[in-house]
C-alpha cells in the first residue's frame, strides 16, 4: 500500500510539474509590451516565459514575437490584446491543444507542431469569430469596435 501511494504521490508532481511548463517563450520584444499573469503586469522583454493564461499587450510602439513549445509562430502587432486562454502540448505525440484570443490589434500566425497533428485543437478567437487552425499561415487583425 505505502508503494502505491508512493507511485501516485510521484505521478501527480509530475502532472503540477508538466502544467507549470510555460507555453512558450518571447523571442522579440520591441517598445511598449507586457505581459499580464494573475493581475500582475510585467514588461515583455527576450527571453521571458509565456504562460497558458497569459495575455500579450503592446501599446502604439510595441511588438512582440513568441515562439510557442510546438513550434508555432506568433507575431503580436502595435495596439494589441492578445490571450492565450489555453495551451497544451506533448513533444511525444504533437498532440495537446492551443486556444487564443485577439482583442484588439494584430496578430500574425505560422502554425507548428500542434494543428498539424490534431487537426481541430487549434483555435484563435475574434470579437466576432472563431478561426479553426489545419496547419497554415495567416494574419488576424481586429479593429477597434470590430
Amino acid at each position: 500500500m505505502k508503494t502505491i501511494i508512493t507511485m501516485l504521490a510521484a505521478s501527480l508532481a509530475l502532472l503540477a510539474n508538466a502544467a507549470e511548463l510555460p507555453a512558450g517563450m518571447i523571442k522579440t520584444a520591441k517598445g511598449s509590451a507586457a505581459i499580464e499573469r494573475e493581475g500582475q503586469k510585467t514588461p515583455a522583454r527576450a527571453g521571458a516565459a509565456l504562460m497558458a493564461s497569459d495575455r500579450v499587450v503592446t501599446g502604439a510602439d510595441g511588438s512582440v514575437g513568441i515562439t510557442l513549445r510546438d513550434e508555432t509562430l506568433l507575431a503580436v502587432g502595435p495596439n494589441s490584446n492578445v490571450w492565450l486562454e489555453k495551451y497544451a502540448f506533448d513533444p511525444t505525440s504533437h498532440e495537446g491543444t492551443l486556444d487564443a484570443t485577439v482583442k484588439k490589434g494584430t496578430l500574425g500566425v505560422i502554425s507548428g507542431k500542434l494543428s498539424k497533428q490534431s487537426p481541430g485543437a487549434v483555435q484563435f478567437r475574434t470579437p466576432t469569430s472563431i478561426l479553426g487552425v489545419r496547419g497554415t499561415e495567416f494574419v488576424i487583425d481586429v479593429k477597434d469596435g470590430d
